[in-house]
């Protein structure tokens, strides 16, 4: 409720600074303007902001976690285990198997690095997902396609990697003029692409609904007139029920974002696949 209170207050700010009315959102959203060096290549923005608070609280919270671990967890520390063990049980154990540990810190980081970049959306006074600003997306997943490629070579040699990936066994010869450049497409170059999408899409929309339906409210209640004030009441209802939709997304979008780079990374270090 306090971050529907926010998002309401916001609403309205934004329309008392444009002069009033109904301003439907736009991508200007997604661009604050800068507050530290400005015009330069290190401009700093709230978007930027934000990403680094989240990262400093994940930061102070695994520490904390961590740093004097006792044999029976309690408090902080059993936060962080249940924290560690839901990757590994749901995502790295399940696809990974005995290959799991060694990825474990990066696709546990991934995934809480995630869902704390992606429910900054609907934390009161933030009110803007990191992830739905194309920077963050298209670097995870660049990193993403680097380390299952690297993972790939690694455990196959570069040679039957590529063979594998371009040349699927069991396929006549004349049809590789077909198979191999589309593997190739889908398997280099369009795997990063559509990690990026996939999470990039997702949270500018959920963002875009919630000012949608915040300034729909924050117009029909302070600037319509007569019945016309009623309408205040399903838009500020429909607001509330995104917000606890937006919840759901920002995890299903960091499991899923984790859960892919897993089975990529699988089937790179894999023999056959």
């Amino acid at each position: 409720m306090l971050n529907t209170i926010a998002n309401f207050k916001s609403a309205f700010a934004l329309s008392e600074g444009d002069g009033g009315g109904f301003h439907a959102p736009s991508i200007s959203e997604f661009f604050p303007g800068p507050i530290l060096f400005k015009d330069t290549a290190f401009e700093f923005s709230r978007i930027n902001m934000i990403g680094m608070i989240m990262t400093v609280v994940l930061c102070v919270f695994f520490v904390a976690a961590f740093r004097k671990k006792e044999f029976v967890p309690r408090g902080i520390q059993n936060l962080g285990e249940m924290a560690v063990e839901f990757v590994e049980k749901n995502i790295i154990e399940e696809i990974l198997g005995h290959k799991g540990p060694r990825y474990a810190v990066y696709l546990t980081s991934m995934f809480w690095l995630l869902l704390a970049f992606n429910i900054t959306g609907i934390i009161p006074f933030m009110n803007i997902a990191v992830t739905s600003v194309i920077g963050l997306p298209l670097l995870l997943a660049v990193l993403s396609w680097v380390v299952f490629n690297v993972e790939g070579i690694r455990a196959n040699g570069a040679g039957h990697y590529f063979k594998n990936n371009l040349f699927p066994a069991g396929v006549p010869i004349p049809i590789y003029l077909l198979v191999t450049p589309i593997e190739f497409v889908s398997t280099f170059i369009l795997r990063p692409v559509t990690l990026t999408i996939r999470l990039l899409a997702n949270m500018m929309s959920g963002h875009l609904l919630l000012v949608l339906f915040f300034g729909a409210t924050n117009y029909f209640l302070l600037e319509s007139a007569g019945i016309m004030k009623l309408v205040a009441i399903p838009s500020f209802f429909m607001g509330f029920v995104f917000t606890l939709f937006e919840i759901l997304v920002a995890f299903l979008q960091a499991y899923i974002f984790t859960l892919l780079t897993a089975v990529y990374i699988d089937g790179a270090t894999s023999a056959e696949h």
